[in-house]
């Protein structure tokens, strides 16, 4: 299993690229950050930075949307970046959260989407695309490599990314929820004729390591609150009788709203109605071995790579103990001699 981490933009720049650079150093396999320019900085720009300081990480939106930038300039950013760096970029796309709901703009409907999806796939891997009207290509993008992980939680979102994803971005780690959205994500791919393995599956949650559990919760209870949103769009659009496990959806009754000023971070006001079994449930807390048991179990659900969320107070000692103690104990063991 890779292990990725999901950074903020937040200033300065240069901690984001330290810590990414302290990533590729422990072995980590993908730097992440959010993507929603007003809350944090323009992140592409970091990427650049941090492609220069680093030598096998890849980088990429956790997640864009195709509501705040023109879809040829992000195709065209991303194969930049892949001739600059030797193609180590990755497109997370979703409908659009607090980058469009910031500017009073709505997440996009799933045929923008999907639309969005082939346009930026095309043009990035040096193919022709229709777009408005015209056939356009990247002439010198020829040997750009770029993949699209789509991400979401509601039954269409699902189907579409078993159509037409490279990958699948989950963003919570309840092995229950994982395993029927995996499910359901490979259901659609077998039924578009596409190979289900040829899907790249990544779960991406807070992770803490320590021992004060009440503390770590404390820590990570904005991500209930960040989920919550996304669960909120499936209630509305589906009610309470869609295939959505309960599991997922029953814990928002208590949500009054929410503030974007507070996004992602710890201490976040507006997350005060997320229970501790929720964030045991999402989140991954504990010593080295309770993390051990959890990834094992994703793993055993298909899952490719976790991507640890590090917005909270523990970022330096957690990717330690996952560099030097979690990370080796994943790996194949092999000896030196038999």
């Amino acid at each position: 299993m890779d292990i990725g981490i999901v950074l903020q933009t937040t200033p300065p720049s240069a901690r984001v690229v330290q810590l990414a650079e302290q990533a590729d150093a422990y072995g980590f396999t993908h730097a992440w950050t959010f993507d929603s320019h007003i809350l944090w900085q323009e992140p592409y720009t970091i990427y650049s930075r941090i492609l220069d300081r680093t030598r096998n990480l890849t980088v990429g939106p956790m997640v864009t949307n195709p509501a705040t930038r023109d879809w040829t300039v992000t195709a065209s950013t991303f194969a930049t970046l892949n001739e600059m760096f030797g193609n180590r970029t990755v497109c997370g796309i979703g409908r659009g959260d607090s980058a469009v709901r910031v500017t009073n703009g709505r997440p996009v409907n799933m045929a923008t989407l999907r639309e969005s999806i082939n346009v930026i796939r095309e043009l990035a891997n040096g193919r022709s695309v229709e777009y408005q009207g015209s056939t356009i290509t990247l002439p010198w993008a020829t040997r750009s490599r770029l993949g699209v992980w789509v991400a979401g939680y509601g039954p269409k979102a699902l189907a579409l990314t078993g159509e037409v994803g490279d990958g699948f971005i989950l963003q919570l780690a309840d092995p229950q929820i994982v395993e029927w959205m995996v499910t359901e994500v490979r259901r659609a791919a077998e039924q578009a004729g596409r190979d289900p393995d040829e899907i790249t599956i990544c779960v991406a949650a807070p992770a803490y390591v320590g021992d004060d559990l009440d503390y770590m919760r404390d820590q990570c209870r904005w991500f209930g609150g960040m989920v919550g949103n996304h669960v909120a769009d499936i209630v509305g659009r589906y009610g309470d009788t869609s295939d959505v496990p309960a599991s997922l959806t029953d814990y928002i009754r208590g949500r009054a709203g929410y503030d974007y000023n507070q996004h992602g971070q710890a201490g976040n006001a507006h997350a005060e109605f997320v229970p501790d079994e929720i964030i045991d449930r999402f989140c991954i807390l504990g010593g080295v071995e309770d993390h051990l048991r959890r990834l094992r179990e994703l793993e055993s659900l298909g899952v490719d790579q976790f991507a640890i969320y590090l917005q909270h107070d523990g970022k330096d000692a957690t990717m330690q103990a996952y560099g030097e103690r979690i990370m080796p104990s994943l790996a194949e063991q092999r000896s030196a001699r038999t």
